[in-house]
């Protein structure tokens, strides 16, 4: 109880005294403070793995909090292998990206108000994984929406940082209205909005509409998670400081949903039809934003689609079935994906907030420790061994393999995709030919040495499987792979091959300059280039749209709205200015008002009497 406590609190105790220190001069000291609680915090997580290792659920319960109308729920929390998972993975890395922001945000006016918003990022992150109840993690789903808000738009004076959080922020509250209807369902549904007894009567599921279920909370998993059609403000999210960015896109917000769908699993294993549709998107998802990485010049954003592409990876596996592999995946991509977006970061202070690599190049000379992180986390991405990616990845191929060799082919071409476009990138950056290196230089070392666990972990996560599956034993099931060990084998050097050659043609093709400028010129390259037109797409026929609409709905208001309740003002107004001159104290009038008056009362009076 004290180590969950500790776990779960200390993050907000971190936003409370960076918020009540917010006009501080002494950022370096309140920075080591908030780490240090985070450190802690992920610590007492560790513990608690340790601990409580693969025996039953730990259920706690705080306090009454709801009590009406048949629905009595508890601040309660339920720590099983899943939430522990989470919890440790998330700890992991807002650690290090608290260490790493002391450094990259020493500088900026409102760093004090930075790590208020990072404490309450995880707090909330934490009461997401971490609630026993659909509402505790609606809740904390709702927190990780308004923090990514808050963070994205951190730089508020920018109007392209507001227009993104803003776009974050209404697009994922479409989604989640679809997931609010689904907790409703499922309250309507079962009575109860607890896991434990949501999932202990599965038994009952086959008289239920599970389908209509599965598709709202899957809804709801989408928008966090940016999958096709809500996928547009991921990219845009890179307006917000990029330690921001390591943490949406490796380990908070962005991770939710794939949780929601694992947390869940019992309801989408018997919505069967749902479970294929995630399968499906996820595999179009994966493709889909690996080919915009391909010719993306922004640093941030192609990083944003490859954490598009991976996340795709993910909902393949849980809607496969391989729920263990997808939080495997989880796992290991937080630990390269976080570790990519800060060497993204120390690129950008060496290059005065460049982002466009074109602009780079060179930087190898003089930033050898980010150089060799950003290819420890390249290939760990790409899915070479013996780096961590290679694991996981490899593993949902196999699952894709078993049950749908299409599936499987479209995969595999993303690997390749993203192998090319992740050596694209290192050597755009720190090999091609230079740019503008004066202003060059490498990061503090305690950056560096937050980052290089980063890397250690990139590299020796994936060698933890079997400890892995063994601990997710009780809570999750294993997937029934028919595969031969001889097709696993084929399989796994088809993948390497394919992967290495790719990497290797990037590798070649950025050494000796062999794409031409005209190839950008091209109608393929220009779509790429455009995300295929659908931001456009939604600019002119939503964004617009609903602008014109607004400008329609003003105007109406100020036309009719407006000039109907002056005009009642007006005749009050009028009537009280007639009514003023009763009282003038003129004889003259006064007679004339009172002769008015008897003429109607006896006006009344006929009618009254001809009525009858």
């Amino acid at each position: 109880m004290t180590l969950f406590c500790i776990s779960l609190f200390f993050p907000l105790l971190s936003f409370i005294v960076s918020g009540l220190f917010s006009h501080s001069s002494k950022n370096f000291l309140l920075g080591i403070f908030c780490s240090l609680l985070m450190i802690i915090s992920t610590t007492a997580s560790l513990m608690l793995t340790a601990s409580l290792g693969i025996d039953e659920p730990l259920n706690l319960s705080l306090k009454e909090f709801i009590n009406f109308g048949g629905l009595d729920l508890n601040f309660g929390f339920y720590l099983d292998a899943i939430s522990l998972v989470m919890l440790s993975t998330v700890g992991i890395v807002a650690s290090i990206v608290h260490i790493y922001s002391v450094g990259y945000m020493r500088d900026d006016a409102s760093f004090n108000r930075f790590f208020s918003y990072l404490g309450l990022f995880v707090f909330c992150m934490n009461v997401l994984v971490s609630s026993d109840n659909f509402i505790g993690l609606f809740i904390g789903w709702e927190g990780v929406g308004l923090c990514s808000w808050l963070l994205i738009g951190f730089w508020y004076k920018k109007p392209s940082a507001n227009v993104a959080a803003n776009e974050a922020f209404i697009m994922n509250r479409v989604a989640d209205l679809a997931m609010l209807v689904g907790i409703f369902y499922i309250f309507y549904s079962f009575g109860s909005l607890k896991f434990s007894e949501v999932f202990n009567a599965r038994n009952d599921f086959s008289g239920l509409n599970l389908g209509i279920i599965a598709t709202l909370l899957f809804i709801g998993a989408m928008g966090k998670s940016a999958q096709f059609p809500f996928h547009t403000w991921l990219a845009n999210a890179m307006e917000g400081p990029t330690p921001v960015s390591a943490l949406i896109h490796a380990a908070t917000m962005v991770t939710a949903g794939v949780y929601l769908v694992i947390r869940a699993n019992f309801i989408f294993t018997n919505a069967p039809e749902i479970s294929h549709f995630i399968a499906y998107l996820g595999t179009f998802v994966a493709i889909f934003a690996a080919s915009i990485a391909l010719v993306h010049n922004d640093l941030k954003k192609i990083i944003a689609y490859s954490t598009l592409s991976q996340l795709g990876y993910m909902f393949v596996a849980a809607g496969l079935g391989a729920y263990k592999i997808a939080l495997f995946h989880l796992v290991t991509h937080a630990f390269f994906k976080s570790l990519l977006f800060l060497c993204a970061g120390n690129v950008m202070h060496a290059m005065n907030n460049e982002l466009n690599i074109k602009k780079m190049g060179g930087l190898y000379k003089f930033m050898k420790p980010t150089a060799l992180l950003s290819i420890i986390a390249s290939c760990a991405l790409a899915g070479f061994y013996p780096f961590a990616g290679f694991f996981s990845k490899d593993k949902i191929l196999e699952v894709a393999f078993s049950e749908n060799q299409i599936l499987w082919a479209v995969l595999l071409f993303g690997a390749v995709l993203t192998a090319f476009y992740s050596f694209r990138l290192v050597m755009l950056v720190f090999f091609a030919k230079p740019k503008n290196e004066k202003h060059a230089h490498e990061a503090k070392n305690y950056m560096l040495v937050g980052m290089a666990a980063l890397g250690v972990l990139s590299i020796i996560s994936g060698f933890f499987w079997s400890n892995f599956s063994g601990f997710l034993e009780k809570s999750l099931k294993d997937f029934p792979l028919n595969l031969s060990h001889s097709s696993e084998i084929v399989l796994l050097i088809v993948t390497l091959s394919l992967v290495l050659a790719s990497a290797g043609f990037a590798v070649f093709a950025y050494k000796k300059e062999i794409f031409k400028e005209s190839i950008c010129e091209s109608r393929i390259y220009k779509i790429l280039q455009n995300a295929y037109f659908i931001p456009k797409f939604y600019d002119k026929f939503f964004i617009n749209g609903y602008t014109k609409l607004s400008q329609i709905c003003k105007k109406f208001d100020e036309m009719i709205i407006d000039k109907s309740v002056d005009l009642v003002a007006l005749a009050f107004t009028k009537f009280a200015f007639l009514a003023n001159k009763m009282q003038s104290g003129d004889l003259s009038i006064m007679l004339r008002f009172m002769v008015a008056g008897f003429a109607l009362l006896l006006s009344f009076i006929f009618l009254l009497n001809g009525a009858k």
